[in-house]
């Protein structure tokens, strides 16, 4: 499963009210270290996708979400399980520690 573009309209239904825990990836076009990162989590995504789901908020696209959350740097990972934000993860990394990270907080 590839990973999930999510807006500010479909933030509560994608994220909040999923079933399963949602890891967020706060990005924008212009930001470098989150270009790096998209093929990792887009691969992470296909490998775990019977754990969690993987969504992309464009924080320049969705300014509500990214205020309400209160990002403040970029690129910028949140995981929500049952609605709550559980776990955070600032600055883009190799895949291995993406992937250990997450599995290590789901």
């Amino acid at each position: 499963m590839a990973t999930k573009a999510v807006t500010d309209a479909s933030f509560d239904a994608d994220v909040l009210n999923s079933d399963k825990p949602v890891l967020v990836d706060f990005w924008a076009d212009w930001c470098g270290p989150c270009k790096m990162i998209a093929p990792a989590l887009e691969e992470i995504s296909e490998e775990l996708a019977d754990k969690v789901t993987i969504a992309k908020v464009d924080i320049m696209e969705n300014t509500d979400v990214a205020a309400k959350i209160g990002v403040q740097s970029i690129p910028l990972l949140v995981l929500f399980k049952n609605g709550e934000a559980v776990a955070h993860k600032l600055g883009a990394a190799p895949k291995s520690q993406l992937k250990g990270w997450l599995e290590s907080v789901l």
